[in-house]
């Protein structure tokens, strides 16, 4: 028995069971594998929920959106876009449903979960503007905290003394997640307002102080940290699912 063709290259036929040992040579088989079972998980969750149906209103005004921002409006170029990327208006139809109804059973699966992986994932979404003057000793540290507290330049001192890179931008690192701080910097950024230097901190073997810039709290009414989190869970699910899945691969050689 010989395996079917599943793609031809320079006229040579290529079988699915030469395009899995490529796959496997490229170490690329098991994200491969991975990808399918995900969708089957997926078309498997969307036809058992009822509950998903979208309106055809909707689904039509979303194909009118589409075509509109992307220049689509006339008849001949969209039949030409759809034919350039293989597909009939019905298959782009059902893709365009498909991502409605995909998008309805994240919310359903992750709105109960939501708050709680907010709180628990909050301090990784907090963020924190620094600025920072890294040096190696730390009476030299204590030195520039007294400076500062009688007026020295933050900036100056920070392209003068510190280490790191960053002090030729003046010491300023930018928004910094509290969950990735070391936690004696993440208990003392904690304590401070806008404006405060904190430190001397030591670091590795380093000292620093840290001036905070400003504090960006994460809130679960913004509708990118919303979106994250959704998709963070929705992931999880889905794995979760995949998980508890049988699964044989059966490849006929020739």
């Amino acid at each position: 028995m010989t395996s079917a063709t599943f793609i031809t290259i320079d006229d040579q036929p290529i079988s699915m069971a030469q395009v899995f040992r490529y796959l496997q040579a490229g170490r690329k088989l098991d994200g491969f594998i991975g990808e399918i079972v995900r969708q089957f998980v997926l078309e498997q969750e969307l036809q058992g929920q009822s509950d998903l149906q979208v309106s055809s209103a909707v689904i039509e005004q979303a194909v009118i959106d589409f075509r509109l921002q992307n220049q689509l409006t006339d008849a001949q170029k969209f039949q030409d876009w759809l034919a350039t990327n293989g597909m009939t208006y019905e298959a782009f139809h059902q893709q365009v449903s498909g991502s409605f109804k995909l998008q309805k059973l994240r919310e359903s699966v992750t709105e109960p979960k939501l708050q709680e992986y907010f709180i628990n994932r909050k301090v990784f979404l907090d963020r924190v503007v620094l600025s920072r003057i890294v040096v190696a000793e730390p009476e030299l540290a204590d030195e520039l905290k007294s400076q500062l507290a009688e007026g020295a330049s933050f900036e100056q001192l920070a392209r003068e003394y510190s280490l790191m890179d960053d002090r030729v931008m003046n010491g300023m690192v930018g928004p910094v997640s509290r969950g990735s701080m070391p936690d004696v910097l993440r208990a003392a950024i904690d304590l401070a307002q806008a404006g405060d230097v904190v430190g001397p901190v030591g670091l590795e073997e380093r000292w620093g102080l840290f001036r905070v810039e400003e504090l960006l709290p994460a809130s679960l009414e913004n509708p990118q940290v919303q979106q994250t989190l959704q998709n963070e869970l929705f992931e999880q699910w889905v794995a979760e699912k995949v998980q508890v899945l049988p699964i044989k691969i059966q490849v006929a050689e020739s």
